[in-house]
């Protein structure tokens, strides 16, 4: 270890609280960014995030704060965990604090609308001279804030910022992997929280085994034809922010995407669903954006379209499942078929 990094976090959900609670126990000066002033106060006087991880002590050494100024001067690493709706209008703040060469990671899994626009590509449009790389994986904060052995993907085209963020983050229960295909990490962060929806609508209708195992691999297989249709790295679907991802997101409870799926299972409508999560879901925007430019680019994904069809075309679930089971039989595994052309 090269020693102690200014280490800034932008966000005070769930998952920036777990990663700056984490980052601040490995020993670095580690600055929370919360955009709310009372809240950012009573996290760091009470030492707990009580809205997002209640019950959780922060660690002593992480500063919380609302001052965005003193959380990224000296920062030589950036962590972005905002909702994609918000994530331009902050980088576009954050932009004349930052220091030169800062590393810029996001941990968001979203999708902007306008242009189909990631994340990091944002970060490159925003921040083009600074080094930018996405976290994605299986990780509930409230699993890593409890120390349980877990693993993440750092995915850049920067092998020192890759460097960098292992070395922040790695620890005895904590174990991060690279990954240079950074569109098909995010991508994958991305889409497995539409297939969470699917899955816990499944899980409320009493769904047996066989159904969950036929939709987590059709799901896999419908997000990688998708994704590599863009450029993404089919391969990159087969590691933790790929299958990894999606089978954690499509099997627990403590999925936000998956809660709102079985909400809707159990015949709540998506506006009460949210209601009752009470945090945002990324999934429920993203099934709109990758509808569209799915039928843009022509790409077969019927479980988005059936997703689409009961969150915002009003058919029933049953239809549309029964539907499901009546489309088209492809290939099992379709990237083995077309590397033999």
């Amino acid at each position: 270890m090269q020693g102690p990094k200014k280490i800034a976090v932008l966000g005070g959900g769930s998952f920036g609280t777990a990663i700056a609670n984490f980052t601040a126990s490995n020993g670095h000066n580690v600055f929370q960014w919360m955009r709310n002033e009372e809240q950012a106060l009573s996290c760091q006087n009470d030492r707990e995030n009580k809205k997002y991880l209640p019950g959780y002590k922060l660690c002593d050494q992480l500063t919380i704060t609302s001052d965005l100024t003193a959380a990224l001067t000296g920062a030589q690493l950036v962590f972005v965990s905002i909702p994609s709706k918000s994530f331009r209008s902050v980088i576009q703040t954050v932009k004349p604090l930052l220091d030169p060469g800062a590393g810029i990671v996001s941990t968001a899994k979203g999708i902007e609308p306008e242009g189909f626009v990631l994340m990091s590509q944002i970060l490159e449009e925003e921040v083009p001279n600074h080094p930018i790389g996405v976290l994605s994986g299986p990780n509930f904060a409230k699993e890593i804030v409890q120390n349980q052995q877990t693993g993440t993907v750092i995915a850049s085209e920067n092998e020192t910022l890759i460097e960098t963020v292992q070395e922040v983050l790695s620890s005895p229960s904590f174990r991060v992997y690279s990954n240079h295909d950074r569109y098909g990490v995010e991508l994958g962060g991305a889409l497995k929280n539409i297939y969470a929806i699917v899955a816990g609508m499944a899980a409320a209708m009493g769904t047996g085994h066989n159904t969950q195992a036929m939709l987590l691999t059709r799901s896999l297989a419908e997000m990688s034809r998708f994704a590599t249709e863009l450029g993404a790295n089919p391969m990159t679907f087969l590691g933790l922010a790929g299958v990894g991802d999606l089978i954690l997101t499509c099997t627990s409870d403590l999925s936000r995407n998956y809660r709102v799926g079985f909400s809707i299972g159990r015949g709540k409508t998506l506006d009460q669903a949210i209601e009752e999560i009470g945090q945002v879901a990324e999934g429920v925007n993203t099934v709109r954006i990758v509808k569209k430019k799915a039928d843009e680019l022509d790409v077969y994904m019927p479980l988005v379209s059936g997703l689409h069809a009961v969150l915002f075309e009003n058919k029933p679930v049953s239809e549309v499942a029964k539907r499901l089971m009546q489309g088209e039989q492809n290939y099992d595994v379709e990237f083995t078929v077309k590397n033999n052309d």
